[in-house]
């Protein structure tokens, strides 16, 4: 299914929405991965077992917001957006939402 952070699908029409789509993950790090990231935060630079974590995040909760479009029969979603919040030390919320949109057969 395609989406898009664009109100609009470029070459197609969209005919119909179907509403709001959204999923959310939380997921944490390994406690190994997090002492490093203790020991990266005094010396500096990327953490980043932190990046590999948001990126999982990101990636499920899209596969998940894109089931939920198709569930309501959907052919793509538009104005996608994220949103990222830190739950607990260690542990972020990564969400996905957007539109889900019939287009023009």
């Amino acid at each position: 299914m395609k989406y898009t952070t664009t109100e609009t699908m470029p070459g197609a029409e969209i005919v119909e929405s179907l509403g709001v789509v959204s999923s959310n993950v939380v997921q944490s790090k390994h406690v190994g991965r997090d002492i490093m990231a203790g020991l990266k935060g005094v010396i500096g630079g990327e953490l980043v077992g932190y990046t590999e974590m948001l990126t999982e995040a990101r990636k499920i909760s899209v596969e998940r917001m894109l089931a939920e479009a198709q569930a309501l029969g959907a052919d793509a979603v538009v104005g996608v957006r994220f949103t990222t919040s830190a739950i607990t030390q260690g542990a972020s919320e990564v969400m996905a939402y957007g539109t889900a949109v019939k287009l023009q057969a």
